[in-house]
Order: C-alpha cells, then sequence, then structure tokens
C-alpha cells in the first residue's frame, strides 16, 4: 500500500490534507509539494508521512516534489509548530510565512541570473538631442566590468534608455550570479571592538554559545553602547561557519547599526527586511537555507527564517512593540526568538534600555541572566530630566516660552535640539469654536487628523482622506480652527521662531520616500546646529553625538489610559527619546512639558533610574492581577453590526468557564468601528497559561465548525500588546 503525507497549505483553515505518495518518491516534512487541489494545483508543504488515512476514501496522489530538500529543516518545522499550537493559528500559514513569495507561489528555490550590460561602442551614430543615452553609455564605459540592471536604475537610469542602446548594438548584456553587497576584505575591520571597563564587566557576563541554550536580559542605559557589546560578543564568539540572527525592530530607520556591523564582518551582513523586493528577498533566503555563515539583520519575521547552523540570537531594544505582529499570524518576534534558541541550544540576548515588563520579571524570577550596562560610553553622562509644569502658562503651537528660549540657547551654542511630538499631522482635530463640530471619520469612530502641507484631512486607522475646508462643514463659520499639536504644526512654530535654522521632521510622512531616511541622517550627521522634530521613530536606536536638548511637548497622553500598558509605554518612550541627548561630549537635558508635574510616575521619570520605575509597575500590575503575573488572551470578532460580534463572543463565553480563568466582557473595542466593521472583544486573564491555551485550542476548533456569515470574523490574540 502506497504510503500517505499530510499536508499543509497557505490557507486559512485549522486542517491538514491527505495525499498519497507515489512510487519511488520520498517526501520529508517540510518538503515543498505540487498537489491537485480542486480544479487547480496548488503549493503544499509535507507535515507528516506514513500516515493511516480514514477508510472509504479516495486519496488523490501529490503531483511531485518541488525540490528534494526540506524548505524547512526540522529545527525550523517544530518552531513553526509551536508556533502554531501557542498562538493559536492554522499550520499551513504559520508554515509558509517562512517562505519567501515567489517560493510561496511554487516558484523554484534558485535564483535568476542578473542581467550585467557593457558599452561596446563609442555612440558617434546618437542623434545629438539623445542625452540621457549619451550619459548612460558614458556611464557604462567607465565600469570596465559593467553594470546590473539594479545598478543602473539606482543611478537614475531607465529600462527604456538600456533598450534603446541594446537595439543601437552599442551595448552588451552578460548573465551573472546575483550579487547584493561589495564589501572588500579592505572595508572589513578584523579588530574585535574596543570595550570599556564596564562592557567588558557586561561582557563576561554573557554566556558563550557553546554553553548551550541561555537568555541574558542585557540593561543597558542610553548611550551604553549595546551596540559595541553585540560586536564584540558575535566577533569574539562566532566561528567563521556559523550564523548569527540580530532582530531590529524597524531597520529601515537604523541604516547606521547596519553599515556598523558591515564593517566589522563584510559580506557575511545580511538583511531581512519587507522593503526588499523578491529577488533580494530569494537570495538572503537561499543564503541562511543552505547554511552559509551570515549574520543576518532583520525585522521581526527574520526569527521565522529556516536556519541550519545559528549559533547566536539578538534582539536589540526588545521591548519595543513592533516585535507583536498585529494581524494574521499575531507572534510576537521576541518570545519566538526566545523559544527558537532554547530548541537550537544557543544564547539569546534581549537588549533594551527600557526593558519590557515581561523580560524585567522573568529576570527577577531567575528564567534570565539579568546584565547590567549603566555608565555611558566615553565620558558622556546621562542627561538631566526636568518636568516643566505647563498649568497656567501660555503656549504657542504647544511650546511654553521656557521650552523656546532652551531651543534658542541650544542653537546659538551651536549645539542640535530634538523636539519630541507624538502625533503626525498637523493637528489631531479641527474643531468649529461657533457650533463645536468636529469633522469625524465616516467609516470609524474617530476623528480626523488635519495635514496641512496637503490640506487633507485624514484618518490613521483606515487612510480615509478627504479635502480640507477654511469653513465649518456644519455652520459654515470661519471659526474653523485646528485643535491640538502634530509633527506639522510644531516644524511650522519652531521655522517661524528660528528662520535661519534648519527644521527637520521625522515621521512616517516625511520618510515614505527610499532613501529619505538616510538623507536626514545624513543632514544631522553634519553637526551642524538644527531642530529635529518627530513621532517615536526618532526614539528608536538613532546616535546623535550633536544633539544636547531633548523637548518632549506633551508627555501627559499614557498617564491616564484604559490600557494597563500604557504607563509603562509612556516611560519606556520617554527615556528611549530623552537617551538621544548628550550622547557626545556635551551634557544633555531633557525638557518634558506636562500638566501633571506632581505624578508619582513623572517624578520617578527624574531619576532616570528604569529599574525602579519597572519595580512599581511591576507592583500595580500584581495588585490588579494582569499580565506577566496571569497569562492573557482576546478573542476579538469584527462585524457589519456590533450586535452580530457580541452574540457571537456571547455564545463561546460559557466555553471559558474553567477555574482560574477571568473573563471580561464582550465589550465593544476602544475604537469600536474601523473601516466600517464594528469591533468587539472577550479578554480571558487566567493562572496557568498551559490550561489557558488547552482552553484557546478547544473553543477554535469549535469556532471552526460553525458556518458563519461572510461578514462575520473571528481572530484570536495570544499576550496582546494592544487590549483595546
Amino acid at each position: 500500500m502506497s504510503s500517505i503525507a499530510r499536508i499543509a497549505l497557505n490557507r486559512p483553515l485549522r486542517r491538514l490534507f491527505d495525499y498519497r505518495i507515489p512510487e519511488g518518491l520520498d517526501l520529508v516534512p517540510g518538503q515543498r509539494v505540487q498537489i491537485p487541489f480542486g480544479r487547480q494545483q496548488a503549493t503544499g508543504i509535507v507535515v507528516e508521512t506514513g500516515v493511516n488515512p480514514p477508510a472509504g476514501i479516495t486519496i488523490k496522489p501529490v503531483t511531485s516534489a518541488i525540490e528534494p530538500w526540506p524548505a524547512l529543516p526540522d529545527e525550523t518545522f517544530q518552531l513553526l509548530n509551536w508556533a502554531s499550537n501557542y498562538y493559536q493559528h492554522p499550520l499551513g500559514e504559520c508554515l509558509f510565512t517562512a517562505l519567501p513569495a515567489s517560493l510561496r507561489k511554487g516558484r523554484a528555490a534558485e535564483e535568476k541570473p542578473e542581467q550585467w550590460w557593457t558599452a561596446v561602442g563609442t555612440g558617434e551614430e546618437l542623434p545629438n538631442n539623445a542625452h540621457k543615452q549619451r550619459a548612460l553609455l558614458a556611464w557604462l564605459t567607465d565600469r570596465e566590468n559593467g553594470a546590473s540592471d539594479r545598478d543602473i536604475t539606482q543611478a537614475g537610469y531607465t529600462r527604456a534608455q538600456l533598450r534603446a542602446l541594446h537595439d543601437k548594438k552599442l551595448i552588451e548584456p552578460h548573465s551573472r550570479a546575483i550579487s547584493y553587497s561589495a564589501t572588500t576584505d579592505a572595508d572589513i575591520d578584523s579588530r574585535v571592538p574596543a570595550l570599556s571597563a564596564a562592557q567588558v564587566e557586561a561582557a563576561r557576563e554573557l554566556a558563550p554559545p557553546g554553553d548551550g541554550f541561555s537568555a541574558s536580559l542585557l540593561y543597558g542605559i542610553t548611550g551604553s553602547g549595546k551596540t559595541e557589546l553585540y560586536l564584540h560578543y558575535l566577533k569574539t564568539n562566532l566561528e567563521a561557519d556559523q550564523q548569527a540572527l540580530v532582530l531590529v525592530p524597524e531597520i529601515n530607520l537604523t541604516p547606521q547599526t547596519v553599515a556598523r556591523f558591515r564593517h566589522y564582518f563584510g559580506d557575511r551582513i545580511v538583511v531581512w527586511h519587507s522593503a526588499l523586493n523578491d529577488g533580494e528577498r530569494l537570495s538572503t533566503w537561499l543564503k541562511i537555507r543552505h547554511g552559509e555563515p551570515v549574520v543576518l539583520i532583520g525585522t521581526r519575521s527574520a526569527v521565522l527564517l529556516p536556519f541550519t547552523g545559528l549559533k547566536t540570537i539578538i534582539v536589540d531594544e526588545e521591548h519595543d512593540s513592533s516585535y507583536k505582529q498585529g494581524e494574521g499570524f499575531r507572534y510576537s518576534g521576541r518570545d519566538v526568538a526566545v523559544y527558537r534558541a532554547h530548541l537550537n541550544g544557543c544564547p539569546v540576548i534581549l537588549g533594551s534600555a527600557t526593558p519590557s515588563l515581561e523580560s524585567y520579571y522573568n529576570a527577577k524570577q531567575q528564567k534570565y541572566r539579568l546584565v547590567r550596562l549603566e555608565e555611558r560610553a566615553g565620558n558622556a553622562q546621562p542627561p538631566e530630566i526636568c518636568l516643566l509644569d505647563i498649568r497656567s502658562r501660555p503656549l504657542e503651537g504647544g511650546f511654553s516660552k521656557p521650552a523656546l528660549e532652551a531651543i534658542r540657547k541650544t542653537l546659538e551654542n551651536g549645539q542640535q535640539a530634538l523636539v519630541f511630538v507624538n502625533r503626525r499631522g498637523f493637528a489631531p482635530v479641527m474643531m468649529c469654536f461657533d457650533c463645536g463640530h468636529m469633522v469625524e471619520c465616516p467609516r470609524c469612530d474617530t476623528r480626523l487628523t488635519y495635514h496641512r502641507r496637503d490640506r487633507a484631512m485624514r484618518c490613521h486607522h483606515c487612510d480615509y482622506q478627504t479635502a480640507a475646508t477654511d469653513h465649518c462643514p456644519e455652520c459654515h463659520s470661519e471659526a474653523f480652527k485646528p485643535v491640538g499639536e502634530g509633527t506639522e504644526r510644531s516644524e511650522d512654530i519652531l521655522a517661524t521662531t528660528f528662520p535661519e535654522t534648519p527644521i527637520v521632521r521625522v515621521d512616517r510622512d516625511s520618510t515614505q520616500r527610499k532613501g529619505s531616511i538616510q538623507g536626514i541622517l545624513n543632514t544631522v550627521n553634519t553637526g551642524k546646529p538644527c531642530v529635529l522634530v518627530g513621532t517615536q521613530m526618532l526614539a528608536k536606536g538613532h546616535d546623535f553625538p550633536g544633539v544636547t536638548l531633548v523637548v518632549v511637548v506633551n508627555a501627559d497622553g499614557g498617564l491616564f489610559s484604559v490600557d494597563f500598558r500604557a504607563p509603562e509605554q509612556l516611560i519606556q518612550t520617554l527615556l528611549q527619546v530623552s537617551g538621544r541627548a548628550g550622547r557626545g561630549r556635551v551634557p544633555g537635558k531633557v525638557l518634558v512639558q506636562t500638566c501633571h508635574s506632581d505624578h508619582p510616575l513623572l517624578r520617578t521619570l527624574c531619576n532616570g533610574r528604569y529599574l525602579d520605575m519597572a519595580d512599581q509597575l511591576l507592583a500595580e500590575r500584581e495588585a490588579g492581577q494582569f499580565p506577566p503575573f496571569r497569562a492573557m488572551a482576546i478573542f476579538r470578532a469584527e462585524a457589519d453590526s456590533m450586535e452580530q460580534g457580541l452574540t457571537l463572543l456571547d455564545s463561546i463565553k460559557p466555553l471559558t468557564q474553567a477555574r482560574g480563568i477571568d473573563v471580561w466582557g464582550p465589550l465593544p473595542a476602544l475604537i469600536a468601528r474601523r473601516a466600517n466593521r464594528h469591533r468587539s472583544q472577550l479578554v480571558l486573564n487566567a493562572d496557568n497559561r498551559k490550561r489557558l491555551n488547552f482552553l484557546l485550542k478547544g473553543i477554535c476548533e469549535q469556532l471552526d465548525q460553525r458556518k458563519l456569515p461572510g461578514n462575520l470574523k473571528w481572530m484570536i490574540d495570544v499576550d496582546p500588546q494592544e487590549t483595546g
């Protein structure tokens, strides 16, 4: 009798499909196959072989194996199986997340040769007005080895110009293996990065890869040189044939980090993030799968890739919420990294100046080793943090006079200032001061943000947009004014106040174009006086030696939120952005504008000792029995009406009744309507994580068996970062 394979598809289905393995075909778990599925051919991944199928069922044969080796090796396959069970997500979608887009579609796991071009003519026959073609031919003539399609388009030339020169037989094509990096041995620093005495002490406490699995929480204050410590650790411990993974929250915002790693590791450094094209992603994936000794720097999905020689994992800024996937397969890159290190028997280092309360609690419970690095690199000192009470103070665009005067003095001293405004756009609200009307999103339960640069009103939740007007849409009054501060408004106020000084805005709107963040960093790194204005993007690992002053326009947003995580996130953000000040030779200062200068959390902030605040917040979490003291999961429903979602969640509430589990809701979400979809949720809080996961699995299986209306969707979020 033929053997049977159980196969997963890239579908939101919590079931697998049985197929007969033809004679002469050997299959193993993790291997990609082509199978008949309905009237089409589909790409699947083998989960199990030697299966006993139910009797009396005709089983179709596997069409073919796409490659003779498993795309997902054993350790990666085990990891994704665990993640599927832990996060209660269909196995097929979890497995396919570890593949680049081209392999998900069933294409061959091989790179197409890249087209290269060399000049073979002088161009004398080109017409006089063919300026671009002449320029491209001259550019290629200067390159003895030619240039690739990618090099040519990056230099500003077009494929149409290439074709024109090729048609005239002035250039010739050649095929070469794709290469995306160009460092030479001369570019690589063979030395081990020099460390300060404090860094040396911290390095001694980090377990080497040869000791097997270990989890270390590296608490290093901002500016203490955590990156140098990572480099020293890898340079000292990573052998020439081994792989390492360095996770970062947003790689496009930290080109400095990639450049520093390339300085020491050259072409061993490869990157993984959403901005790569299909060819680049496949090239990187193949290097990892075939065991090339790469050091991969990537965002959260890099933790799922099929490493075969992984010996070290580093998670930088481990507290960052970007590590939690917000839709679909809702995994935490940080937590999966810890489990992967456990599976792989290698060390994982979690680094942060403001560790998450979950990681800090694990360190206090001695599950993680706590390594402290509490001195800034060089002679730099931590910045002085001062609360600036703005009650009863006149404000100009959100700025108090003392804040503007502090910026003025900083610029006069030839230094740079940073202004933190955690809202993009010009103003979060447009309000009529005659009738009180405020413009709301027609698709969401939220107000539109005014973007003056584009004369637009935008929803930051569903991307709805409409033109801005000067008159109230309700009463047509001219008393229709922006209320509140965004980055655009702060930029305008500063440009008016300091007309001779460059004002550099850093937010999602100003960094959309490719290379824009690098251009901004180049401007700042000249060291000339300027003012940076931006959102949380400015708090993510940048090194600005010239910044000596940080002004936080409004620090009160997270003090009274309904989300139990808000105080932690507020303090983390404030300390991270404060850490941009005083990283050079000049001491830094931070002015935090607030209407609640007597709030105990903000007063503790002035000491700059994060772990003291973390202890305070942990005590509050324990009193309220919130994570990390209990495990949490949220069932969410989306429907065309609120009644549909609440009815579904009400129907599963009896299934959640179990010892040690508290159930809250069902209730409408904090933003109850988003993109014309009504959102509700049911929160489960449990004493025992294993019992909770067992309960969740049973509920998910029952929900899968129900025939729900097409407009009613449900999802589950285990260890949620957002409870609203």
